[in-house]
């Protein structure tokens, strides 16, 4: 996220996207983040960024204030990135894989840090062809910010959930709504953070695995929510790379009101149940497995609820920090959500498939997706079956 010379407050957003670049004619991963980003860079600045696979190109926003501002911004970028691209021959996808994509056809990022990563992970590194979507929420506490982060975790699961949009995986459906979340556990120091009793246990956590020898600073733990190293946020990691600007906005609103929710009862020395992880891990995988579809359990009440009646809740516990927020529309296009047929984008692409049985046309209805409501949708081209 680019912070600014003023620091995050007020439960401001930072919003990352990573997106797939694809041949538009193929609708193929197209490595070419090195031949891009110099066209790319004069006019998205440091807003646009490489990351491992060069097939992958990340938009990071601006901080900001809310989410009627967040929402014009990257409309703005993702704009002005798709027509780089598409003077190239390019077009952007955003979900959690692509689905037909190979690992091994890829090629890594020529970069320090992503040459560090290979070296440590070996395979586990360059097999992990996934894109996600990452949240800042500005918390200015640090002290706070673990507070918030043991409470939050019990969502997390909800959000996945909300996010799914990774089914196919090397030209499978894989029967895994969030396919990107299996293939991200590859990773050591991801998942699920264990609970921790103060900020100077964290850092004292983080300490350990520095003078180890094992990390260089903290920004080389993965967890699905964590402290940022640098900035004074909580990173929300958890979620695929949503479908439509539409969804990326309605989930920023959410993460953002579920922190400013939580702190709001912190003011008041009150706070929700911390669930244990193991009990956060049974949920996050019925998240992946059946995305809204999934059956959770209330470990505090010890009631069973369908995944899209937990969402409920939580939607209702938020309900009255929306209007100060400024983002009832984005929690009301989640509660439509919930009770529409169509679901995620991982059940848009499963439905498209069962219908078709061609996977170029879930790849070219993903281009499509990524860009409906912000530019005129590309022009259909020829895409090709995929090989």
């Amino acid at each position: 996220m680019i912070m600014k010379a003023k620091r995050a407050n007020n439960f401001t957003l930072g919003i990352e996207e990573e997106f797939q670049m694809v041949e538009r004619a193929s609708g193929q991963l197209s490595c070419r983040i090195h031949s891009i980003l110099p066209k790319a860079v004069p006019v998205l600045g440091e807003h646009v960024k490489a990351e491992v696979q060069q097939s992958t190109i990340e938009l990071v926003s601006d901080v900001l204030p809310n989410v009627a501002v967040a929402r014009r911004h990257l409309c703005e970028l993702r704009t002005r990135l798709a027509g780089i691209l598409a003077e190239e021959g390019l077009a952007l996808i955003s979900a959690g894989t692509h689905p037909s994509g190979r690992w091994q056809e890829q090629k890594t990022t020529e970069n320090e840090r992503y040459a560090d990563l290979e070296e440590e992970f070996q395979d586990a590194s360059r097999s992990i062809l996934v894109y996600g979507l990452h949240i800042h929420v500005g918390v200015e506490d640090a002290e706070l910010a673990i507070a918030l982060m043991n409470q939050a975790r019990a969502w997390l699961p909800h959000l996945l959930a909300l996010s799914t949009n990774s089914p196919f995986w090397a030209g499978r459906l894989t029967g895994i709504k969030s396919y990107r979340s299996v293939v991200w556990r590859r990773i050591f120091r991801s998942g699920i953070p264990e609970v921790f009793p103060s900020r100077r246990d964290f850092d004292w956590y983080v300490q350990q695995l520095v003078q180890a020898g094992h990390i260089d600073n903290g920004r080389r733990i993965w967890w699905d929510i964590r402290p940022h190293a640098v900035y004074p946020t909580l990173e929300f990691r958890v979620c695929d790379m949503p479908a439509t600007l539409d969804d990326t906005i309605a989930l920023a609103a959410l993460c953002q009101a579920l922190i400013a929710k939580l702190a709001w009862l912190h003011r008041r020395h009150l706070t929700m149940h911390v669930l244990p992880r193991y009990f956060i891990e049974e949920h996050k995988w019925h998240a992946s497995r059946y995305g809204l579809d999934a059956r959770v359990f209330d470990f505090v009440q010890g009631r069973r609820l369908t995944m899209r009646e937990s969402i409920g809740e939580l939607l209702d516990l938020v309900d009255d920090v929306l209007d100060d927020l400024g983002c009832r529309r984005e929690i009301l296009y989640l509660r439509t959500l919930l009770s529409s047929p169509v679901g995620t984008g991982a059940d848009r692409q499963i439905h498209l498939y069962e219908q078709t049985g061609d996977i170029s046309e879930v790849i070219r209805y993903l281009i499509g997706q990524t860009m409906r409501g912000i530019v005129p949708p590309v022009a259909e081209s020829a895409i090709q079956p995929a090989h």
